[in-house]
């Protein structure tokens, strides 16, 4: 029988999809009184992936990602999930041109992958509670982010590439500075 070990906080991020810009800095503060200081933060990138979103977002939607300094526990991620549907509902009634204007999408990055909370279920996804569920998104081999048949093609995009590189490096520095060793590459 293997014995239970206590595991290695993860670094929380939050993808933010707004049909309006000017949503940004709202959406950004209240993230950061939740989650704490945002220490990496995308550049502003057009969200032109797909049309899934245009019925509820509109035709023009911009994409941000936030992660936070403050390590969480894993088995957070779907409280926290809730919590950002909460922030979206909350913030329906600051543009009303469109019936969604902001899509928070939380997840985390361990060292070996990045895991995204999803209210709705699949066969690659497990539910994680109160209705979330968790999907591995992406795994971290030969010094970069592998794909997998699911992985949605924005997360293939050298904009978050470089995003999830980045708080890869952030996360692993913080280890580092918790002298957690480091047992996978």
């Amino acid at each position: 029988m293997g014995s239970i070990r206590s595991l290695v906080p993860v670094k929380l991020f939050t993808g933010v999809l707004v049909s309006n810009a000017g949503l940004l800095p709202e959406v950004e503060a209240r993230l950061a009184a939740r989650y704490g200081p945002i220490d990496h933060r995308s550049p502003v990138i057009p969200f032109d992936f797909t049309d899934y979103y245009s019925g509820e977002m509109g035709g023009i939607i911009d994409r941000v990602l936030f992660s936070f300094e403050r390590l969480i526990e894993a088995d957070r991620l779907a409280e926290i999930k809730r919590q950002t549907n909460g922030i979206e509902d909350q913030m329906k009634p600051l543009f009303e041109g469109v019936k969604r204007p902001v899509n928070l999408d939380p997840g985390y990055v361990e060292q070996a992958k990045v895991i995204l909370a999803s209210t709705k279920n699949f066969y690659h996804r497990i539910h994680i509670g109160g209705g979330i569920f968790g999907e591995v998104t992406m795994h971290f081999r030969n010094n970069t982010f592998q794909f997998f048949p699911w992985t949605y093609p924005d997360y293939q995009s050298k904009g978050y590439q470089e995003f999830f590189l980045k708080i890869r490096q952030l996360y692993r520095a913080q280890l580092r500075g918790m002298c957690i060793v480091n047992t996978e590459e």
